[in-house]
């Protein structure tokens, strides 16, 4: 039947090549060819749960990120547009609110505190960076992203929304920073491990609509050296001096890594 309804010849309307082709596909173009058997398709293997009779947890899971937002005190947003307040105003609000807060979501460094109280005189020695701004919350308004140097090469990562002419903090974060990237919605933190030589942590934050906050909802553990070599495939961090110009509204650009900050004697 195929070899009456396909013909390798040349037709007024239709191509030699095509013709042939298509004869490949249905019965093979001079007798040769045909379709052929890819072989046994291999079973789908489905998941498979383990230990099946064990009694289901009797608390409930805890929703997380439900204390992580926090209202910054003091901080108006003229038009809930954050390009006009000022970052550092913004962190100096926030740690006049904690000043015995050592660690968690609002947790410095004595040194840190008091670089910060000095941010006005001492520009150059500021730990808060030039802040980034970006719709992280899909709300169309950008919210802002600061970066404040701490010691031994630590940074940490806070992001505020402006709201009822206000600013809400909807992430905060510290960790031994590799580097910070912005890939659409989502703040990406890549961080070194102490733990697992040759391997890096990846957080992809992301904003969670029921709780109201940036959370964590990718996490991996990633390879950055080769088995068996000394070889690192860890790009060397970028130091800049911070600048008070902020970076454009939806830039792409990955935050700088603060160079370290040594502690002060008697710290």
């Amino acid at each position: 039947m195929g070899a009456r309804l396909v013909q390798c010849a040349v037709t007024a309307t239709v191509p030699v090549a095509v013709l042939c082709a298509l004869a490949l596909v249905l019965t093979g173009c001079g007798g040769q060819g045909g379709l052929q058997s890819a072989g046994r398709t291999p079973d789908a293997v489905g998941p498979v749960r383990l230990w099946p009779d064990l009694p289901p947890a009797t608390n409930p899971p805890i929703d997380y990120g439900e204390t992580d937002t926090q209202r910054v005190a003091g901080i108006e947003v003229p038009d809930n547009d954050v390009h006009r307040v000022d970052p550092v105003e913004v962190v100096r609000s926030e740690v006049r609110a904690h000043t015995d807060a050592r660690s968690g979501a609002d947790g410095m460094y004595a040194e840190t505190v008091r670089a910060i109280e000095a941010c006005d005189t001492d520009r150059a020695h500021c730990p808060i960076l030039a802040p980034y701004y970006r719709d992280l919350t899909g709300n169309g308004r950008d919210e802002l992203i600061v970066g404040i140097r701490m010691p031994d090469q630590q940074l940490g990562v806070r992001v505020y929304l402006a709201e009822n002419e206000g600013l809400t903090r909807i992430m905060s974060t510290v960790d031994q920073v590799v580097s910070v990237e912005l890939a659409g919605r989502d703040l990406i933190t890549r961080s070194s491990s102490a733990g697992i030589p040759g391997y890096e942590y990846r957080t992809a934050w992301s904003w969670d609509e029921q709780q109201g906050s940036m959370l964590p909802a990718r996490d991996e553990i990633v390879r950055v050296k080769p088995p068996g070599t000394g070889a690192t495939l860890v790009p060397a961090p970028v130091f800049v001096t911070p600048s008070p110009t902020p970076a454009p509204s939806g830039s792409t650009a990955p935050i700088p890594v603060p160079p370290p900050v040594a502690p002060e004697a008697g710290q």
